[in-house]
């Protein structure tokens, strides 16, 4: 048995402890119903869920939201493109988010896809350490795809720069 204080007064009988509570206007909550014998506490139960919901809330905020990001190509994508894709390839795994590249072929580009993996390894390669390939390019009906995931140097970017914006959002403006 702990007070509300948090104090302990030992092993009670239940209706003790319940009359104890009554007397203070406040509830006799079970905390740990597996242990012998159970730990009971007296304590506002409705202040305790409210805090509780808040703690959970506090916690879902803190979570890493992984998103998928989708770059599409196609095999005839020209060089200054595909850089200009790269660029944003870069920005979305610097933020955390996973990339699904997307090479979808029209026509008769079905017959080269050495054309369309020829780009998504230049991305890999580009990439470098930045991304682990998570799904290896392969073909799906008329797409090939390539999924890339964050890697470890990507994570300690967008950890950095989200605690840079952390830090300015503490600060007043002036």
């Amino acid at each position: 048995m702990v007070s509300a204080d948090g104090e302990m007064l030992g092993v009670m009988d239940t209706p003790d402890a319940q009359r104890l509570a009554r007397e203070g206007g406040l509830d006799l909550v079970e905390v740990n119903p597996k242990s012998f014998p159970p730990v009971c506490k007296i304590m506002d139960f409705g202040k305790f869920k409210y805090d509780e919901k808040k703690r959970q809330n506090e916690a879902r905020k803190r979570q890493a939201q992984v998103a998928l990001k989708e770059i599409k190509l196609r095999p005839k994508t020209d060089d200054h493109d595909l850089d200009f894709k790269l660029k944003h390839v870069i920005r979305f795994l610097e933020e955390g988010n996973k990339v699904k590249i997307t090479c979808r072929f029209r026509g008769r580009e079905i017959t080269h896809p050495e054309m369309a993996m020829r780009q998504l390894q230049f991305i890999i390669d580009s990439v470098g350490d930045l991304a682990t390939v998570e799904v290896s390019p392969k073909m799906e009906g008329r797409t090939m795809n390539l999924i890339l995931a964050p890697g470890p140097r990507a994570l300690k970017r967008s950890e950095a720069a989200a605690g840079a914006r952390r830090g300015s959002e503490d600060q007043p403006p002036g």
